[in-house]
């Protein structure tokens, strides 16, 4: 898929106008950024935005995000188990102290 994010007040009018006009390519939209399918039609889209506002577009080329094979076992378990808990309001560090859960200083710095 193909992340277009728009950093104007023009440029989110005319990707709303395209994407009204082209909806067959829009796979999600959020407001000032939309995410087209890898399609030419797709590609030409975003460039065509990028052509006429610059600067104020920015386009990425995005990937499914596999948990399975992208996030480590702890890290899955540990966010299935903090949702889970007792209390709605505990805190992921008074939650993961003394378990066997990663430490959220370890998360900050751990790449995937």
């Amino acid at each position: 898929m193909l992340l277009v994010v728009t950093y104007s007040q023009a440029a989110r009018q005319t990707l709303r106008n395209v994407c009204n006009g082209h909806e067959e390519a829009v796979v999600q939209r959020f407001g000032r950024a939309v995410l087209f399918e890898a399609t030419e039609l797709g590609a030409f889209l975003a460039l065509r935005l990028r052509a006429k506002h610059t600067g104020d577009v920015q386009i990425e080329r995005t990937a499914p995000f596999n948990e399975f094979d992208e996030v480590p076992r702890a890290v899955r378990e540990a966010a299935a188990a903090y949702e889970g808990r007792d209390s709605p309001s505990t805190p992921y560090a008074k939650f993961a102290a003394g378990t066997d859960h990663p430490d959220p200083e370890e998360l900050v710095d751990a790449e995937l």
